[in-house]
């Protein structure tokens, strides 16, 4: 069931977003060019590796500069690479539209645990043995630990909502997640927006 509402929601937000894809995809290229798509091995359902598509938001050859840091150096590194348009875009979280494809495609569904590279996955399940658990489920375009869990930071806190998610997941929770995610996402968007006008 979950999947069919997968397919049914990431159709309808694809089209209701292609009147501002359009013209963000021609921003993006008349602003940094190509690639217009970054486009990000993840750790899937079951171990799988796919490629996790999102707006460019960094500049080209971003990815492999900031590939040796972690933790709070690669966030500093990240703001020096994040391009003007980028910015905005990540504040918005419009860059991340184009995962709609990966739900269609079957890679992800709109709630699960959110997508991890591979090396950080390695990582996380060697510290904390319980991590191996989100792969039970496909990764998600929002999930509970984005929208519960405010300014933790901790990686277990994350898990543990994750994993809250995989066993009470229900129709009713999926479209729960759902609104309460869009509610935020407005929010971003417009706060964006004034930030952007000032």
């Amino acid at each position: 069931m979950l999947r069919t509402l997968d397919v049914i929601f990431a159709t309808a937000f694809l089209l209701v977003s292609l009147p501002l894809s359009l013209p963000l995809a021609v921003l993006l290229l008349l602003t940094s060019g190509w690639p217009l798509f970054y486009r990000g091995a993840r750790v899937g359902r079951g171990g799988r590796v796919f490629e996790m598509l999102k707006f460019r938001t960094l500049r080209r050859g971003a990815e492999e500069r900031l590939g040796p840091y972690l933790g709070e150096e690669l966030v500093r590194r990240t703001e020096a690479e994040t391009t003007a348009l980028g910015g905005w875009l990540r504040a918005t979280q419009l860059d991340e539209i184009p995962q709609l494809w990966n739900v269609l495609r079957g890679d992800m569904s709109l709630v699960g645990p959110r997508p991890i590279r591979p090396r950080f996955f390695e990582e996380l399940a060697a510290d904390l043995p319980a991590y191996w658990q989100r792969l039970v489920v496909p990764p998600g375009l929002t999930g509970f630990a984005q929208v519960r869990r405010g300014y933790e930071t901790s990686m277990a806190e994350k898990l543990a909502h994750d994993l809250e998610w995989i066993a009470d997941r229900s129709v009713r929770l999926y479209l729960r997640t759902l609104a309460t995610t869009g509610w935020r996402v407005l929010g971003q968007f417009l706060r964006g927006l004034v930030g952007r006008g000032r």
